[in-house]
């Protein structure tokens, strides 16, 4: 089966009946998906004047949202999307007005990071819910790999631009208004998409699924895609706290979020001719390459001096982003068995989200206590860290899902 897909594919795939209500939904959904624990960030420092204590929070609701992502990706598999998401949006919008209310009340620094988390992990999960619909609305093939791209792509951008939308946000006169903008559209667009005509009549995955623990981790090649994901969100997670650091080090504060959004456009343009002609052809050793070049690209950015130089670093590294996780979207269809698909991309959300706690928290403890520049750094090593052991493991991406056929013109 042919991966390299053209325009008309992706025309075909966004046109096909039942799927234009929530794909509009769902980028009100996704928009904010990156902006939430952004702006939690930016509100937080601008607050309290830590950025330690601000990445901590950030982390909070990033592992909220990992745990959340996989507990509602299951619950979806075994009862359709609908449910679970007008519930969990529900929770959502709660815990968000909580979160406010502690920041500007002064609490402290635990409680601010345990409300952080359960605002993280209430957030409805509309990226696992949209990804697995288009099988239902489309046959295998190149209009159906069009739509998991755009699916790839679209979240990207979301994650790119979400952060530089939080700065400006956050910029305002009141420093909350990041956070209560992307739940607002957030909460919105999920309960949209969750009454859609299509959503509503997506009939549950895994009724009676055979591996109800462990779901699709009983496939060793999803441990491999989680490890390379990680290592992507880690990669990420040291950046998006490094440039922003960068920027109110050169007394240009409000240019830090905005100069995320660089990556991008770079991302995108390169991301599409990308999904196009993807290199490496074999799956097992794109995940690998990719991320290893990510972390080699990330290094020039702990040279430049200025911020038009490191908004040039970041225009080059970004190039690497729409391509990988494209590629893990893509890499699911083989190694996840068909039943768990849902709470299968949950862990790739779940993933990049650990990562990018990670990655946030510790470029965070770097840009405050060494220099930016070495947070750069670690951010490459890191990036090169990761791509080695996903190398080591590639086979178990080559193997696919045990007891099923193989897409050998792919895996090998």
């Amino acid at each position: 089966m042919s991966h390299n897909v053209s325009f008309a594919d992706y025309r075909t795939a966004l046109t096909t009946p039942g799927a234009r209500g929530p794909v509009i939904a769902a980028v009100f959904a996704r928009l904010p998906i990156a902006m939430v624990g952004f702006s939690l960030l930016f509100y937080v420092q601008r607050t309290t004047g830590s950025y330690a204590t601000a990445g901590f929070v950030s982390a909070g609701a990033l592992i909220g949202a990992a745990i959340g992502s996989v507990t509602q990706g299951r619950i979806m598999d075994r009862l359709g999307p609908s449910r679970p998401l007008l519930a969990t949006s529900s929770a959502f919008a709660v815990f968000v007005t909580i979160a406010i209310i502690s920041i500007e009340s002064g609490a402290s620094t635990p409680a601010l990071v345990a409300f952080a988390f359960l605002v993280g992990k209430t957030q409805p999960t509309v990226g696992s819910a949209s990804r697995t619909l288009w099988s239902r609305l489309l046959p295998a093939g190149r209009a159906r790999q069009a739509a998991y791209n755009y699916d790839a792509i679209s979240i990207e951008v979301f994650f790119i631009l979400g952060p530089g939308l939080a700065g400006l946000l956050a910029a305002l006169p009141w420093g909350g208004t990041a956070v209560l903008v992307s739940a607002l559209s957030q909460t919105a667009g999920a309960i949209a998409f969750a009454l859609t005509k299509t959503v509503r009549e997506q009939e549950p995955m895994a009724a009676h699924s055979g591996s109800r623990l462990l779901g699709p981790l009983v496939s060793p090649g999803m441990w491999t895609v989680i490890l390379a994901v990680m290592g992507f969100g880690v990669v990420i997670g040291f950046v998006e706290v490094a440039v922003p650091a960068a920027a109110t080090a050169a007394g240009q504060q409000a240019m830090g979020g905005l100069m995320l959004s660089v990556w991008s456009v770079s991302s995108v343009i390169f991301g599409v001719i990308y999904g196009m002609r993807p290199w490496p052809r074999p799956l097992h050793l794109r995940l690998p390459v990719l991320l290893g070049a990510f972390g080699i690209l990330v290094t020039f950015s702990a040279i430049p001096t200025t911020l038009f130089w490191l908004g040039v670093t970041l225009l080059i590294a970004g190039a690497m982003i729409t391509p990988q996780s494209t590629s893990h979207s893509t890499v699911l269809e083989q190694v996840a068995p068909p039943s768990t698909m849902t709470e299968a991309f949950g862990w790739v959300i779940t993933a990049v989200t650990l990562g990018l706690a990670v990655g946030q928290s510790a470029s965070g403890y770097l840009v405050e206590h060494v220099s930016v520049s070495s947070a750069f750094v670690a951010a490459a090593i890191a990036g090169v860290i990761f791509a080695g052991l996903v190398f080591v493991f590639r086979g178990t991406i080559a193997a696919g899902v045990p007891g099923r056929k193989v897409d050998h013109a792919l895996a090998s």
